[in-house]
């Protein structure tokens, strides 16, 4: 099933066309979001004080900054955890440059497909780099589940995120496997597979970042979300060694600094490893207060199930809710910026549950209102 065609953007300058569909805003982002003082639902990294073993070694790299930064340490340590020779392993300033360099470097595709609701960045970068895009929707009357065979069998770069973003749906491994094949490169954006956790199963249910069968795969990772390094831009690329030459090759010199790259080294090793799956599990359990908090809310219907660090809620007349809740003190993210959502849906960060409980009576009196 073809998704759908992207031209150039749109001219903001243009009086609006009643018959034209409304492109969705692909540069609106959360933090847009948080102005003002507001309680930040908005935005999807975790605050919290950072411990030692991650705080001492950025602190004892500012002492460094003389020299040109050596990513050898971070390279190995990265590749370690995820069991790759470091030749697979492209470090990254955040998993927006990872999008940003694919775009660049992958000039010949001449397919390109994204599946959506996920995050904007990835159809952003490739359309900055003057590619035309295709779009698969999944259905939220499926769960926004992934259906691989919507996938045009023609695409030869399909970009997916697992769990995704808006949506929070982990999609199962095998699905998002099949979708590789010879001649295509998928790129797996897995910026939140650190915050999922599954009863029984060790580790990241459902990630591919160890997987080296996989003909064409990418996988993107990010050190944002968990331990709240957005500030400092850090993430890396998982892949066969030649196509991370490829792209490295589009990549500037020294694109990471010193900090980032000890911070790269400290999340990779066994007690940071450790400290993300407590999180992930002490997270599963915020999540589903959160869920049970908004199910119970007129109107409201939490999407799919969700499995990462936000849940995707509808209900009618959400962009009034949202400014509603501004009002109040609370900033959500809006969902109609997501290709495949609409004015309707909300995206709204798990916290822990006393401000979900401050934020879902709030919610219910603007409901009742």
């Amino acid at each position: 099933m073809r998704g759908q065609p992207i031209g150039v953007a749109p001219d903001p300058t243009d009086e609006p066309d009643p018959g034209r569909a409304v492109e969705p805003d692909l540069g609106h982002h959360g933090d847009a979001e948080v102005t003002g003082g507001l309680v930040d639902l908005a935005v999807n990294v975790r605050r919290a004080p950072m411990p030692d073993w991650l705080a001492d070694p950025i602190t004892a790299a500012l002492g460094d900054l003389a020299a040109y930064p050596d990513p050898g340490p971070a390279h190995a340590a990265v590749a370690a955890r995820h069991d790759r020779p470091p030749a697979e392993v492209l470090l990254t300033a955040g998993a927006a440059e990872a999008f940003v360099l694919i775009a660049r470097a992958l000039r010949d595709v001449r397919r390109p497909v994204v599946v959506h609701p996920q995050f904007t960045e990835p159809e952003a970068a490739l359309r900055a780099a003057g590619h035309s895009v295709d779009r698969v929707l999944l259905d939220p009357a499926d769960g926004f589940r992934l259906d691989p065979a919507r996938v045009p069998a023609d695409a030869d770069l399909v970009m997916v995120g697992n769990p995704t973003n808006p949506t929070s749906v982990l999609h199962p491994a095998a699905d998002v496997a099949a979708l590789a094949r010879p001649g295509r490169v998928l790129v797996v954006d897995e910026a939140f597979a650190d915050t999922t956790a599954a009863e029984g199963v060790p580790g990241e249910p459902h990630s591919l970042a160890a997987r080296r069968d996989l003909p064409g795969l990418l996988v993107v990772r990010s050190l944002t979300k968990t331990w709240g390094l957005a500030g400092l831009r850090i993430g890396y690329l998982l892949g066969d060694a030649a196509l991370l030459r490829l792209l490295a090759a589009a990549q500037p010199l020294w694109a990471v600094s010193t900090p980032a790259l000890a911070a790269a080294t400290a999340c990779a090793g066994p007690e940071a490893v450790a400290a993300e799956r407590a999180l992930a599990a002490a997270l599963a359990a915020d999540r589903d207060h959160l869920t049970a908090r908004l199910s119970a809310l007129p109107g409201v219907r939490v999407a799919g199930r969700p499995a990462s660090a936000f849940v995707l809620v509808h209900l009618r007349g959400a962009d009034r809710v949202r400014h509603a809740l501004r009002d109040r003190g609370w900033a959500v993210r809006r969902g109609d910026t997501f290709p495949g959502l609409g004015p309707d849906w909300l995206r709204v960060a798990v916290r822990d549950r006393a401000t979900t409980d401050a934020f879902t009576a709030v919610l219910a009196e603007i409901l009742e209102a």
